[in-house]
């Protein structure tokens, strides 16, 4: 076989033509369709880097063209389906959990109905097949391709360093940056500034006020996809009675301001445990577990001095990387799946609540010092399918409040069993996100003021096992902005000349 100089020029343009236009699908679209130029260079780029890749592979260009636009339909399909689902599109902080998808792929499959993962199957297969068969030893083509993917990836590297395309989203904001640049210059260029971002410097020691009784137990729940039914639905028919009762006797409660929506428990969660707010993150915002074991001396159990730290999740620790950050964050102890049994008949596919209460209850009663419990709950998370974990149920709604209300009855058992050890408690129970329910509820635009916030609450318990209202404030918080109102409940308030007040 010939190379044919024309068949590649035309199929190398038509790889050009073609990721405009997919490019040109994904959500958030430009008004009106219309890229920065920019944008549209730095994907040309890729685009072109990526048909060489394929062309030295198989030697066809129109197999390579094919192959680049099929990879290209993938995360534009993947961004879109996620933009619907989480109401953000696919970012580079996504990629890195590809792994995860197969080491825990009931977390992510779940929401992907049979058929649709054997047709993906079947398409994939004859996919490769129709690859293979169309694979040509063109010696000539192939090289072509070798020579394109160094003199992309140079083009883009130059571009890279020009002021045009250097002053590019310097600052995270993911959906402008997808409608103004497109998907894959945004990947790459928040790629680019996340490598960037350095850890920051160990943080400070703050002087504080002593707190008078303060609490020997501190017992925070990070507790899966719970949020206000009457919130969420518009139904006061649907208050939690657990919640509701918690807010009238809490020393501090209100809404959390969570970021992430549907997902994204490990944001929620970093902001707790690390007290470090998403403005001051910077590009490591979108998933701060990928960095947090240069950030140990941020966490709670590295600032409660004095006190044992215990991390309680029934699941696999190696799950966000939790084996590594929880111990390089000051925990002396992970207590996992293999802690708990095995859900039983119409219990569903996780740990109930129920367990979860009745071993942080023990590890609570057995503990010999002052003790600190972080427990992440799993029982609700989705898809909250009719029927999928035991009773009735004619619609989605359903089944997520027959979850819901397990987690608000686990609030309310935990503060009469904690009560009931005879020590100074402090219990913090708060929702790490909302839940994502087609038609019911769904991602809110992403505005400043558009809701996404979940309850908490603050309960401070004598050693008489009284519930001690306080001022019973009503305070909206950041969940970096939590981590502070704990230590501040624990420790005390900083001194007025302490360099963190």
């Amino acid at each position: 076989m010939i190379f044919d100089g024309l068949t590649f020029a035309a199929s190398l343009a038509g790889t050009l033509l073609g990721s405009a236009v997919l490019d040109a699908l994904v959500r958030p679209r430009a008004f009106p369709g219309m890229r920065l130029l920019r944008g549209s260079w730095l994907l040309a780029c890729m685009a072109a880097t990526l048909y060489g890749l394929f062309l030295a592979l198989c030697g066809n260009g129109a197999v390579a063209m094919a192959l680049t636009l099929a990879m290209q339909a993938l995360l534009a399909l993947a961004s879109n389906a996620k933009h619907a689902m989480l109401g953000e599109p696919l970012l580079f902080s996504d990629l890195a959990l590809v792994g995860a998808v197969f080491r825990h792929p009931q977390f992510y499959l779940s929401a992907v109905r049979m058929w649709q993962r054997v047709a993906a199957g079947c398409v994939a297969a004859a996919l490769l097949g129709v690859i293979v068969w169309l694979s040509r030893a063109d010696p000539a083509a192939r090289l072509a391709g070798l020579a394109l993917v160094p003199g992309g990836l140079a083009l883009l590297a130059l571009s890279l360093r020009l002021p045009p395309w250097r002053r590019l989203a310097t600052a995270p904001d993911a959906h402008g940056d997808t409608r103004r640049l497109g998907l894959w210059p945004t990947l790459l260029l928040y790629t680019l500034r996340w490598r960037q971002t350095r850890d920051p410097a160990p943080c400070l020691l703050v002087m504080r006020q002593p707190v008078v009784d303060a609490p020997e137990l501190v017992v925070v729940i990070q507790c899966e996809s719970f949020a206000d039914p009457v919130e969420l639905f518009g139904d006061p028919a649907l208050a939690l009675p657990g919640l509701s009762a918690a807010r009238g006797h809490a020393a501090q409660w209100g809404n959390l301001q969570v970021s992430g929506f549907g997902a994204y428990t490990m944001r929620t969660e970093y902001g707790v445990l690390f007290g470090r707010d998403e403005g001051t993150l910077g590009f490591r915002r979108y998933d701060p577990y990928l960095t947090a074991t240069g950030e140990g001396s941020y966490a709670l159990p590295s600032r409660l001095n004095g006190m044992r730290s215990l991390f309680v999740h029934p699941h696999d620790m190696r799950f966000y990387g939790r084996d590594r950050i929880m111990p390089a964050g000051g925990f002396a102890e992970l207590v996992g799946e293999d802690r708990f049994a095995p859900p039983g008949p119409g219990e569903g596919r996780y740990v109930t609540d129920a367990a979860m209460t009745d071993v942080i209850v023990d590890l609570a009663a057995d503990a010999e010092q002052p003790t600190f419990i972080y427990a992440v709950t799993i029982e609700n998370h989705g898809p909250w399918a009719p029927n999928a974990r035991g009773g009735g149920g004619s619609d989605l709604t359903d089944g997520y409040m027959r979850l819901v209300r397990h987690g608000d009855a686990m609030l309310t058992a935990l503060t009469r069993r904690l009560g009931a050890l005879g020590r100074p408690a402090l219990l913090v129970f708060f929702g790490d996100h909302r839940p994502s329910i087609p038609g019911a509820s769904i991602p809110p635009p992403a505005d400043a003021g558009a809701a996404r916030h979940t309850p908490y609450v603050m309960i401070r318990i004598d050693a008489d096992g009284r519930v001690l209202p306080g001022d019973n404030r009503r305070v909206d918080l950041t969940p970096a902005a939590l981590h502070h109102a704990v230590l501040d409940a624990v420790l005390g308030q900083p001194a007025p000349t302490s360099p963190g007040a």
